[in-house]
């Protein structure tokens, strides 16, 4: 199984069509959560996803015709919100996140899914179109991206700062797939952190994302945008108006914000696929990364948006995707691992280092790059898991 996401360009109605859909998946995630709510504090009990469908189908929908323009909308893009919000639910009950949140309009995480009906059904791909089901064909942005001769299971289409998207998964042709040959390499350590992304245990240094000549452009329009947004809404607070009431040009300037916040994102993961890129096309055998507790650093006030900036959680689970595509193997250290303060030469452990020390010094005469030595380190590592 493969997934593709790309960007695509639906015609007018089509946007319409897919605004109602998700506007429509959006309400009924937020509905079952409200609902399967009274019916625990209620009756002490949990309505599954299908027991709600059933209920939702033949019960509430009959009693409320105002309510009928809920079947307007795709019944699998909306079955699926609702397995959604169970999973959320089953999450919550095992301890693994919050309580589920209702979905926001402005938030735009919500997507309009769609699957094959049955075997017979296919879904049709060309190199410039894709067909998909309540929809019609609908132009791709970039040619020839999803492949035409493997068989499209099921996707999803979303929005996002005005931009719209499908993500398909696919089952891939035994006679297409790319055997990629054996490693012949070494191993390598490579060591996160602020002032530089990524250091490897051969020398190769990758700067920090947030130093790109591009993301500072485009932080610095931000700044200006959002400083312009703020005077918007204190010019309506002066004026005694409404705030939850915007206007024309209030929405542009929100809708200008979510462009640039939509571009940083997009930027941020380019560079972090570029660096994963890389490592993995030298073959190493293996590839040792730290796990950071990346949710205890960022509760640091003074670093979280540095933290945020560097894409470490997305940088793992891109590395994690690229080693087992071209077979590596991917070690894994244990957080408490003090790969910063042993030293990469004679291996005694200097207790006293402080963050501030950006050059190891040793007793045994070695002068190092902290970071480089935490690297060197992580690639001699023994103690590991494999993701």
């Amino acid at each position: 199984m493969k997934a593709y996401k790309t960007q695509i360009k639906p015609s007018d109605k089509q946007r319409c069509k897919i605004r109602e859909t998700i506007g429509v998946c959006r309400y009924i995630y937020n509905f079952y959560i409200a609902h399967n709510k009274q019916v625990y504090e209620k009756d002490k009990s949990f309505m599954s996803a299908n027991e709600f469908s059933v209920w939702l189908n033949n019960v509430y929908i009959p009693e409320n015709p105002d309510k009928k323009w809920i079947r307007d909308a795709s019944s699998k893009a909306v079955k699926q919100s609702i397995r959604n919000a169970e999973i959320a639910f089953k999450r919550f009950f095992r301890g693994l996140s919050g309580f589920p949140k209702f979905k926001k309009k402005r938030n735009q995480d919500v997507k309009m899914y769609f699957v094959k009906n049955d075997a017979k059904t296919v879904i049709e791909c060309e190199r410039h179109k894709i067909k998909i089901p309540t929809l019609g064909c609908v132009r791709l942005k970039e040619y020839g991206y999803i492949p035409r001769d493997e068989i499209i299971k099921s996707g999803a289409v979303s929005e996002k700062a005005g931009r719209f998207y499908v993500s398909v998964l696919t089952g891939e042709n035994p006679d297409t797939v790319n055997h990629i040959p054996g490693n012949t390499g070494v191993g390598i350590g490579v060591d996160l952190g602020l002032k530089e992304l990524a250091v490897i245990s051969n020398g190769q240094v990758f700067e920090n994302i947030n130093k790109t000549k591009k993301i500072k452009e485009l932080e610095k329009r931000l700044r200006r945008e959002q400083r312009s947004l703020s005077r918007k809404y204190e010019n309506k607070k002066k004026r005694k108006e409404e705030l939850t009431k915007r206007s024309a040009n209030i929405e542009k300037n929100v809708h200008r914000v979510q462009k640039i916040h939509d571009a940083l994102s997009r930027k941020r993961q380019e560079y972090v696929r570029y660096v994963v890129r890389i490592l993995v096309k030298t073959k190493p055998k293996y590839i040792t990364i730290e796990d950071l507790n990346i949710s205890g650093m960022m509760k640091n006030k003074h670093l979280s948006k540095a933290i945020a900036g560097q894409n470490f959680y997305y940088f793992r689970k891109w590395l994690e995707y690229k080693c087992k595509q071209f077979d590596i193997e991917l070690r894994v250290a244990d957080r408490f691992y003090p790969s910063s303060k042993l030293c990469s030469k004679c291996g005694k452990k200097k207790a006293d280092l402080k963050l501030k020390d950006r050059v190891y010094i040793c007793d045994c005469g070695i002068q190092i790059d902290r970071d480089l030595n935490a690297a060197i380190n992580l690639e001699r590592c023994t103690e590991y898991k494999t993701a």
